[in-house]
């Protein structure tokens, strides 16, 4: 069978031709025609489907596809025109209900039409490129139905209609809205959009700019925005029961236009109840309520933050300009924390935790807390209290965040180096004192400043707690190798202080009292035996001492005073009657102090171990001062001039700047030879520019500042001026 030879196989046309029936294609499209008129009166029920999808296919295959087609589109505009009558005979409601019906009816027929007609569809459609059934179906509905004259006009004003009834309250047949709009949509985007979406856009536009100026008209800011939001939420509701939901963000924005945007600025400035009552009166629903509806337009957040930023920076300003409220540096501070807390719960909890209203906010913070120049030595003042007494009894969470509130007022300061010098004071003083709450406190604080500003601004700070535990182990050792001695005399502590941690002043030494004087003179002598190069300054104005007192009938007291007062009142065992004069000539303590601790001893009521003559709150260079006998308190221990923080004098003040000013030339030259060493030649303003942007997390140097300690380091050779162009200046290696 191998051997044979292949054969090729052919098929050939008839040798003769085959004769189709005339009439066969007029007889078989009688047959489909009547089908269509019966699916279309609702007798399909009684029709061969397999049949007639065979008449039809085989008029398409005996290239009758054309008489097919145009039959088929004479008899469906014929029965779409009878359609098209009865929905224009039906009134009133009825109307769209009759529309929806034939509706359906159509798209029921043209599922069987399209399933008689598939091979056409599939075949002779495509090739004549014809448009499909189903899509025929759709457009001569459109065509005959939905654009007809009298139909097109009426169905856009029934919807709207129904739309407005909805938006007054009444109750209308949803489903039937949705179904209609469906047809709209299912007819083609540009059918939807023209015939419905447009207007629908339009009169919406209409009445919200009607409805939004009787509102503002008569409701305050807050009634107004509930009835922009309930608006807004009524829209996004209609869209996702009836509408495409691609018309959301188009009918959202003109309420947002016409609702909010044309209001804006009337709404937030409203009197007795715009944007800055809200704030004060904290109402949180109303703001977040304005927040979240001006955020949907471009322009809407900017403004209020901008409100709310000039608002903030006005009630900070009159806070820290208010010499009221300069009186007392703890409640500035307090007052400060209060307004940061008032605003911040606004920010989380009506504005969303928005990060631009937050840094608004800390814009603001830092403006008005640096325009008062006394500001860093408040913040300090109130930690002060806070370290003192005012966290007695608190939990480590509430001391936390005390202390965290406070760095962030500290983050506020352009001037960092002011609060440090008076928090140095500050500190000392809690420490010598022994009034501190709490070391961990206080340790923790520190931790904070150093992670805030690094190693060096809190190096002399640590230096004082150090100083403050050697200082035990000194008077441990001390009172093992003398203590023997001194048994029937005073006792004595001394802390012993590194001149460069501590704020020590070069003040002279009051002449203290020969029982006092001893003592001190054996724990020199033991210190300075025990550490070799070193030297001792007694600092009298920062010791503090207690006395045991003996008055009329009796009566014994221990007095806690100062070292200063201390002098004083040894001086009454023997004496009865000392003038100011001979007090001071005794004592030799400088004339401010003297006075403050004469004050202090006579004039403040239920202390007045001394009487003055003549009395007065203030004292005088001729007052006389005696013992006072009658002295009484139901306390045993009576505490008198306890040494705290105050404000300081003027001089005081202007000594401190001057210290800090002193400080800051070091700091400016050194931030000038680092940028000029690894710039080697720079102009004058880039100089400016790269020193106060490393300085300004310690404080902003003044332009002029800078540019002297640029002449200095110029005379001292570190730098020189370019020959060539007189602006720029060279380093010297």
């Amino acid at each position: 069978m191998s051997a044979q030879k292949k054969r090729n196989f052919q098929i050939e046309a008839f040798k003769h031709r085959v004769v189709v029936d005339p009439k066969y294609a007029e007889k078989t499209w009688k047959i489909l025609e009547h089908a269509i008129h019966e699916i279309y009166n609702h007798n399909a029920s009684g029709l061969s489907f397999e049949e007639l999808y065979r008449n039809a296919y085989n008029m398409v295959l005996h290239k009758f596809g054309e008489k097919l087609y145009s039959g088929l589109v004479a008899t469906m505009t014929s029965h779409l025109k009878e359609i098209a009558k009865s929905v224009e005979a039906a009134q009133g409601g009825l109307f769209l209900e009759e529309l929806n019906r034939k509706w359906a009816e159509h798209n029921k027929a043209l599922q069987m039409i399209r399933d008689i007609l598939m091979y056409m569809d599939r075949t002779f459609i495509p090739s004549t490129h014809k448009t499909p059934v189903h899509e025929l179906g759709l457009n001569l509905w459109r065509d005959h139905i939905i654009h007809s004259s009298k139909i097109q006009k009426r169905l856009q004003d029934t919807l709207l209609e129904l739309v407005q009834q909805e938006r007054t309250g009444e109750v209308i047949n949803r489903g039937l809205m949705r179904n209609v709009i469906k047809m709209l949509m299912d007819l083609g985007s540009s059918v939807y959009q023209e015939d419905f979406e447009k207007p629908f856009l339009e009169v919406s536009a209409d009445f919200y700019r009607l409805e939004s100026q009787q509102f503002i008209e008569c409701c305050d800011c807050g009634d107004y925005l509930k009835k922009a939001e309930k608006r807004l939420n009524e829209e996004i509701e209609r869209v996702s029961h009836y509408l495409d939901t691609k018309s959301e963000p188009k009918i959202t924005n003109v309420v947002e236009k016409e609702m909010i945007e044309s209001h804006m600025q009337r709404l937030v400035q409203m009197d007795n109840s715009g944007l800055v009552n809200m704030i004060v009166d904290d109402k949180y629903d109303d703001l977040g309520r304005m927040y979240n509806l001006f955020r949907r337009v471009p322009t809407g957040l900017p403004l209020i933050r901008d409100v709310m930023t000039s608002h903030i920076r006005e009630i900070g300003k009159q806070l820290v300009t208010d010499p009221e409220r300069l009186k007392d540096p703890v409640d500035f501070v307090q007052r400060l924390l209060d307004e940061k807390d008032k605003h911040d719960k606004i920010i989380s909890s009506a504005f969303n935790n928005d990060k631009t209203f937050q840094n608004a906010l800390n814009s603001s913070f830092e403006y008005f807390i640096n325009l008062n120049p006394r500001s860093p030595e408040f913040i300090s003042l109130f930690v002060d209290d806070k370290l003192r007494k005012g966290l007695k009894g608190v939990t480590e969470e509430d001391v936390e965040m005390v202390l965290d509130k406070v760095m962030m007022l500290f983050r506020y300061l352009q001037e960092k180096d002011v609060f440090e010098k008076y928090y140095k004071q500050h500190l000392a003083k809690r420490l010598l004192s022994g009034k501190t709450v709490s070391d961990d406190a206080e340790r923790s604080l520190i931790v904070k400043l150093k992670t805030e500003c690094g190693y060096q601004f809190t190096s002399k700070l640590e230096g004082m707690f150090t100083d403050m535990k050697t200082s035990q182990d000194t008077m441990q050792g001390f009172h093992s190798a003398v203590g023997a001695e001194i048994a029937d005399g005073p006792s004595l502590t001394v802390q012993v202080l590194t001149t460069g941690s501590w704020p020590t002043q070069s003040v002279a030494t009051c002449n203290l009292p020969p029982e006092i004087l001893g003592v001190c003179d054996k724990f020199k002598t033991y210190y300075l035996g025990t550490h070799t190069g070193r030297r001792l300054s007694w600092q009298t104005n920062m010791g503090t001492a207690d006395l045991k007192a003996t008055f009329g009938k009796g009566q014994k007291h221990e007095l806690n005073v100062s070292t200063y007062q201390m002098c004083i009142l040894m001086l009454f065992n023997n004496a009865d009657r000392l003038s100011y004069r001979e007090i001071e000539q005794a004592t030799e303590i400088p004339a401010s102090d003297l006075k403050r601790c004469l004050q202090s001893l006579a004039c403040v009521k239920g202390k007045n171990v001394l009487r003055k003559e003549p009395m007065s709150k203030d004292i005088a260079e001729d007052d006389a001062f005696y013992f006072n006998d009658k002295f009484s308190s139901k306390f045993y221990k009576v505490k008198i001039g306890t040494v705290v923080a105050q404000k300081e004098s003027e001089p005081e003040k202007q000594e401190t700047r001057q210290r800090v000013e002193e400080d800051r030339k070091p700091q400016i030259e050194a931030a000038i030879v680092r940028i000029m060493k690894s710039r080697r030649v720079l102009d004058h303003n880039n100089i400016v520019a790269e020193v106060t942007k490393q300085l300004q997390s310690r404080f902003l140097p003044n332009p002029v500042v800078i540019k002297k300690r640029i002449e200095s380091l110029i005379e001292r050779e570190f730098l020189e001026r370019d020959k060539t162009d007189r602006k720029l200046y060279r380093y010297l290696a």
